[in-house]
């Protein structure tokens, strides 16, 4: 019989602030040097730094030092929105799934691992069983009971210490810092958006969004070699860094008041062409509509952004066309993949953090994060010292 937990026991989705073991921070509250910290949202729209005992590793995990841990889209979409689909903030509940650091501490049973191995950390957690259809068809990200740390209900690793089942970290090599470590998971997405899409060799490509993901899926399908690329997005900063990354792309500022067909006109004449590959990032109804006005016959559009629950979208424009419309959950088995493409230098995701934070800075940085007007791409939690 096995006597490691469950990841119920391990991750109480239950836990709240309420335990004394916890200290909520006022904004005028330091914390005790050392301290294990975390950055918590709720239901209410609050957020705050909480102090917390320190983790020790359950038999077959480790206790990882957080080194960095970047602030996603979908962390403030929580924070302003209170869900995400079906997962909803119902309570005190720590955020981050970007995760790279250090083992510290091994759990009972640990072999694979040593102190001192620098890692990222794969935030979801499937059951893997055999009578799981899609863990054993490595599907794992469509796994029914899968737990993905920092999406409700369970806490995430914005923390100073997290614990993380060993087989789903992954060795960063010498050449990759923590921080491209935990720029690896937003590029997964991207790696799985480039997979699903079929995307090949000469392909003319639009990338809708220069956020931190649509950023990601630019230098992927760069090196997939999309030829020519186009990426849109609302704010001119962002697509000046898509054009300082990739200095061939050609960039279009979507103007929210055109029609998307007359928006598609502009991307057209943009690429030369119509496209064949739309690789849609933001999730927003306009800009995947507006994607599908730009495909050609039998093109492809491939959604990775994360939107609301009910949209709309030009049926007959891609009926009467055959399009294909594809859709991409997270990922699967994309980490080591990712590594390699950082650590052999075919993608540099360095550029892609434009600001850098303490923990115990944390409300800050996920304020300048939740403000497009403050010019970030990616906000990183690090803790380097």
């Amino acid at each position: 019989m096995s006597i490691r937990p469950t990841f119920e026991e391990l991750y109480d989705p239950r836990r709240t602030l309420d335990s004394p073991s916890y200290k909520i921070l006022g904004p005028n509250d330091k914390p005790t040097e050392g301290a294990n910290i975390g950055l918590f949202i709720n239901n209410r729209r609050d957020i705050h730094l909480a102090e917390m005992p320190k983790p020790s590793p359950a038999p077959g995990h480790v206790l990882v030092r957080m080194r960095a841990t970047g602030i996603c889209g979908s962390d403030v979409h929580l924070w302003h929105d209170g869900r995400i689909g079906h997962h909803v903030v119902n309570d005190d509940m720590c955020v981050g799934h970007e995760p790279a650091g250090e083992i510290v501490e091994l759990g009972e049973g640990v072999t694979q691992w040593k102190v001192g191995d620098r890692v990222a950390l794969e935030a979801g957690i499937p059951c893997f069983l055999a009578s799981c259809e899609q863990c054993r068809l490595g599907r794992y990200n469509g796994c029914p009971v899968l737990a993905f740390i920092g999406v409700p209900p369970w806490h995430g690793a914005l923390t100073r210490w997290h614990v993380h089942p060993q087989e789903w970290c992954h060795r960063l090599p010498d050449n990759v810092s923590y921080e491209e470590g935990a720029l690896c998971e937003p590029l997964t997405v991207a790696l799985s958006g480039i997979q699903e899409s079929g995307i090949m060799l000469g392909d003319p490509t639009l990338i809708g969004g220069a956020g931190p993901i649509g950023l990601a899926t630019l230098l992927a399908a760069r090196a997939a070699g999309a030829e020519p690329i186009v990426i849109t997005d609302l704010h001119q900063s962002r697509l000046d860094v898509a054009k300082s990354i990739v200095p061939t792309v050609k960039t279009v500022l979507i103007d929210p008041s055109v029609s998307q067909e007359d928006q598609a006109k502009k991307i057209v004449e943009a690429a030369g062409q119509e496209i064949s590959v739309a690789l849609e990032c933001t999730g927003f109804e306009g800009s995947i509509g507006t994607a599908a006005f730009c495909l050609r016959y039998k093109g492809c559009l491939t959604i990775l952004g994360v939107g609301r629950s009910i949209q709309s979208y030009p049926f007959m424009r891609l009926s009467l066309n055959e399009m294909s419309i594809k859709f991409v959950n997270r990922y699967a088995n994309q980490h080591a993949r990712a590594i390699r493409l950082v650590s052999g230098g075919v993608i540099d995701l360095k550029p892609l953090v434009t600001h850098r934070y303490k923990i115990e800075d944390a409300l800050e940085a996920f304020r300048v994060a939740a403000d497009p007007k403050q010019g970030a791409i990616k906000v990183h939690i690090q803790d380097l010292s």
